[in-house]
């Protein structure tokens, strides 16, 4: 879907069409944005941005709190519509799916296969429009790696479909971020050994287990298009957690903040072994007396970072005024977990004041 929280909004309240709307905090609060229209995206509006940073980017930027029943009600509803094509479908996240519809499109050439692929995509985007007033942006590839990036590569409102013949081509000029698994640690390490763009991956005459590991036979394999993963509609782990319980009831900040920051790293490192995102934070709070609290904040573009868990959590210590009393522990956990976009975050403020406004949990 396209930018689906914001494209919900307005289709609900006309009055917001066309504007730069953020759903999210508002910047007079301590907060985080949780989604951007693509009219406040053009500003450098992102997901896990405090709302004052947005502000300043996106001056007139219109504001309101996010509706996380409504979304998850709407998603619903088009995954409803999605599943009765009669394919077999893996929802990675509340508004991205993919579809198989192979069965149908069976033909000796591959590339014929994949255009019959067309009419049956361009019908999807007629019925979910037609049903639901909103646009979709669809895919057609041979694979998940393709079919991921065709989706992205003409949004909002696309369709695009990348032939077999084609597909090595297609992949030369872009950035080796655009390959599925390829964080910025990754991007850093290929950057020192020359290779940038996905043509560089491609002419790299060495080893690349040399540079990333066990990851380099399928780097390799992703840089030519090929990617063997299978949908996945098994019930794989739905959530990744960690917590602390401290030996003494506490509310001493330096402590609550320096566990916070341990939790948010070890959950980011098992993020990034799986190489997937997530797109809901929450915090889990005990007191002494053995009361526990759990609040939850969602965004529309998943985050893999320390540092975005860490200021995520923050946020909803400090919005909930969670740490009112001595805590006996103190939780973060991340869900919604499925792949990670591949335009990674970009957070566009500055790190020092950033961290002195957004690391308060009061």
């Amino acid at each position: 879907m396209d930018a689906f929280y914001a494209s919900v909004e307005q289709r609900d309240n006309p009055a917001l069409k066309g504007k730069p709307l953020i759903v999210g905090a508002p910047p007079t609060q301590r907060g985080v944005v949780a989604a951007a229209s693509y009219e406040a995206r053009k500003f450098g509006v992102r997901s896990a941005m405090p709302s004052s940073v947005a502000k300043r980017l996106c001056p007139d930027g219109v504001f309101i709190w996010p509706r996380m029943e409504r979304y998850r009600e709407e998603s619903g509803e088009i995954m409803r519509i999605v599943a009765g094509t009669g394919g077999m479908v893996e929802q990675v996240s509340i508004d991205e799916a993919y579809l198989d519809v192979s069965a149908a499109c069976q033909d000796a050439d591959a590339d014929a296969s994949l255009a019959r692929g067309l009419p049956l995509a361009s019908a999807l985007k007629e019925r979910i429009q037609a049903e639901r007033r909103l646009t979709t942006s669809i895919g057609i590839a041979a694979n998940k790696l393709l079919a991921k990036l065709a989706s992205d590569y003409k949004k909002p409102d696309g369709l695009m479909l990348i032939p077999e013949r084609d597909k090595a081509n297609f992949l030369r000029p872009l950035s080796i971020r655009s390959i599925h698994g390829v964080g910025k640690v990754t991007e850093q390490i290929l950057n020192r050994a020359g290779i940038e763009s996905i043509g560089d991956l491609q002419d790299y005459p060495g080893d690349l287990r040399a540079l990333v590991g066990s990851f380099g036979p399928a780097l390799k394999r992703f840089a030519f298009g090929e990617d063997d993963r299978p949908l996945d509609v098994g019930e794989e782990s739905k959530s990744i957690s960690s917590e602390t319980t401290f030996a003494h009831d506490t509310d001493d900040r330096k402590v609550l903040r320096a566990s916070l920051r341990e939790q948010a790293e070890e959950i980011s490192a098992k993020l990034k072994r799986k190489r997937i995102g997530a797109l809901t934070v929450q915090v889990k709070i005990r007191y002494g007396d053995f009361t526990t609290l759990t609040r939850q904040f969602s965004v529309e573009e998943p985050v893999t970072e320390a540092g975005d868990i860490y200021r995520l959590a923050c946020h909803l210590l400090a919005r909930e005024r969670l740490v009112s009393r001595p805590l006996r522990l103190l939780g973060v956990g991340v869900s919604g977990l499925g792949e990670t976009v591949h335009q990674q975050l970009v957070l566009g403020f500055d790190s020092q004041a950033g961290r002195g406004l957004h690391d308060r949990i009061v």
